[in-house]
């Protein structure tokens, strides 16, 4: 369960007097998510998500979060927008934890992926790429090639024996990574965290995004390459081609890609895929004793990268 920081009903009622939210009604800890501690809070006049970041979320990155999700909502994006209080700030702070109330997005999220839930995220996340182009905050995505090879040295695999041939695997794959990362690819403001469980639908439509704490400023594409992995392969490993058609044709339905951005898409897929590997094997190595989060298997996203090595071209992924 994603709380990490516990809070009483006095502590709540307390903070909620900074804000014109009506009286408390409920509270509740959400699962999901693993970074921060997050609650459902109903009031008596409506319902709001509340979260306290946790230590792993640097502060100083918080004003470019909260920004953007106020900057989406204002173009019509359907994403947490965040609630002012009475002075007309949106970021507090509750039990030694930064805090902010956003607005609650209706929808649930997909367990069961078909091709046409593909396309409506290609749809709506080209619309939010176009709709923040001209946000003026930047953040550089710190978990992108540059901040790779200290997450892997950081794991420190040569300690570990039976790691041995995952070292020489990852190593050998960031000199290629670091030589062939494309350079002059369209950038822009990207949520870098579309997994499934931040994707809501109301029936077979996208209702809205949520969870905008890994936004940045980076390569647009690379986006719909974090898709290609997180929606597009199977429980068995293989790789859906209509999924990944049906994802990049929703997606260039409102935004088509450049030549260059689609020749691009095999190597921004195998950054994507060594990104998750390196931050799920980091945790799995440090897992704190009695933590109520499991850590995820890396070696999903190592299963995911061999496939991404073996490609011949964009046309893997059903582009024509």
């Amino acid at each position: 369960m994603a709380v990490y920081t516990q809070i009483s009903d006095g502590e709540l009622e307390a903070f909620l007097g900074e804000y014109d939210l009506g009286e408390l009604v409920s509270f509740s800890g959400i699962a999901e998510g693993v970074e921060n501690s997050n609650f459902l809070v109903r009031t008596t006049t409506d319902t709001f998500i509340l979260t306290l970041y946790e230590k792993r979320v640097n502060r100083d990155d918080l004003p470019f979060f909260i920004e953007l999700m106020r900057h989406l909502a204002k173009k019509g994006m359907n994403v947490p927008s965040p609630v002012p209080g009475r002075d007309g700030a949106t970021l507090r702070e509750l039990n030694g934890r930064p805090a902010a109330i956003v607005t609650f997005v209706n929808g649930v999220w997909r367990r069961r992926i078909r091709p046409s839930c593909c396309r409506e995220l290609g749809v709506g996340m080209a619309q939010m790429h176009l709709a923040g182009l001209d946000y003026d905050r930047v953040r550089e995505n710190n978990l992108s090639v540059a901040g790779w090879r200290p997450l892997f040295d950081s794991c420190e695999l040569p300690k570990r024996e039976i790691y041995h041939a995952l070292h020489n695997h990852l190593n050998m794959e960031l000199h290629f990574l670091e030589a062939h990362w494309p350079k002059d690819l369209p950038v822009g403001t990207i949520h870098a965290d579309l997994f499934p469980d931040n994707v809501f639908f109301l029936g077979d439509s996208l209702s809205g995004f949520i969870d905008f704490y890994f936004a940045c400023t980076d390569i647009l594409a690379y986006d719909l390459a974090i898709c290609l992995n997180a929606w597009c392969f199977e429980t068995d490993g293989s790789f859906n081609v209509t999924k990944a058609r049906n994802l990049v044709m929703g997606y260039e339905s409102v935004r088509p890609l450049s030549a260059e951005e689609r020749a691009a898409l095999p190597v921004l897929a195998r950054g994507s895929a060594i990104r998750f590997l390196l931050t799920r094997l980091y945790d799995w190595l440090n897992h704190p004793e009695g933590a109520l989060v499991k850590p995820k298997d890396p070696m999903e996203y190592n299963q995911k990268l061999r496939f991404h090595q073996s490609v011949s071209g964009p046309a893997a992924y059903g582009l024509t």
